[in-house]
């Protein structure tokens, strides 16, 4: 079964074509890597994929549901962990989780379980009670990574999860997450700009200019081009010219996101 199964889609903002005519699938338990420059069209592709901004024309589905015309099964079977932090610092661990739980609509009876599942899982049930703003830099990120479990989602999506992050901490978060994808079998779909993160995706696509331009495993790509670094492979498919890239069109995408949650998911 597919994960996710995107045909021809396109995103349009005026004259600005975000997004032309993409097509790809992920695996059910693949990880897999979205990669590209600053304005290539992945914040875009992600947020169509994530039920953010609606699609000008093609089609995805996420987890079986039409990103369009169900977009409330996709958004219960997906996990969210975004580039800028979103957890409330004034709050406990404890309780961002169960703000998320009933975001969620779960049972509150198997809500207790689930965050100390979770919170055992990144190693901060200890931290449970301390508020959020005394965490560090890795340890909001965990925390980020236990919420976009709570719920159980089939898909989880990672914006840049260690950006920003030193090498110790960026090396267990990703120890975390290549055990619960083993464990569950969670899909995972993540962005990075860190090539030896890349290396561990099972496959991994590069986005220029609003198009796919490569797609396969990390080492098909590297033995297709003839380099033994990732780095060289995006830049072969991409230049090697820096890019500011541009504003994201459809805003924040973890505010926009929320913002739906607490209109009901509507």
């Amino acid at each position: 079964m597919k994960a996710i199964e995107v045909t021809r889609l396109r995103k349009h903002y005026g004259e600005v074509e975000a997004v032309r005519d993409v097509s790809f699938d992920v695996a059910a338990g693949e990880v897999f890597g979205f990669l590209g420059p600053n304005g290539a069209g992945k914040t875009t592709t992600i947020n169509m994929l994530c039920t953010l901004a609606a699609p000008t024309s093609g089609s995805a589905t996420v987890g079986g549901f039409d990103v369009v015309t169900h977009r409330d099964d996709v958004r219960h079977n997906i996990g969210l962990v975004f580039q800028d932090p979103t957890v409330d610092g004034y709050l406990t661990g404890e309780q961002n989780l169960r703000l998320h739980a009933g975001l969620y609509g779960m049972d509150r009876d198997v809500i207790p379980a689930r965050i100390r599942q979770v919170l055992d899982m990144v190693e901060l049930w200890d931290r449970r009670t301390a508020k959020v703003f005394s965490y560090s830099g890795g340890m909001r990120r965990r925390l980020e990574i236990a919420r976009g479990l709570m719920h159980t989602p089939r898909v989880l999506f990672l914006d840049e999860p260690t950006i920003g992050l030193d090498p110790q901490t960026r090396r267990t978060i990703w120890s975390y997450i290549s055990a619960l994808q083993e464990a569950a079998g969670i899909t995972v779909f993540m962005t990075t700009h860190y090539m030896e993160e890349a290396e561990l995706c099972d496959r991994v696509a590069i986005m220029d200019r609003g198009e796919i331009v490569a797609l396969d495993t990390p080492a098909a790509l590297k033995a297709s081009v003839g380099v033994d670094h990732l780095d060289d492979v995006f830049i072969h498919y991409t230049g090697s010219a820096i890019r500011d890239g541009v504003a994201d069109p459809v805003g924040a995408a973890n505010q926009a996101l929320m913002r739906a949650m607490q209109r009901g998911r509507k």
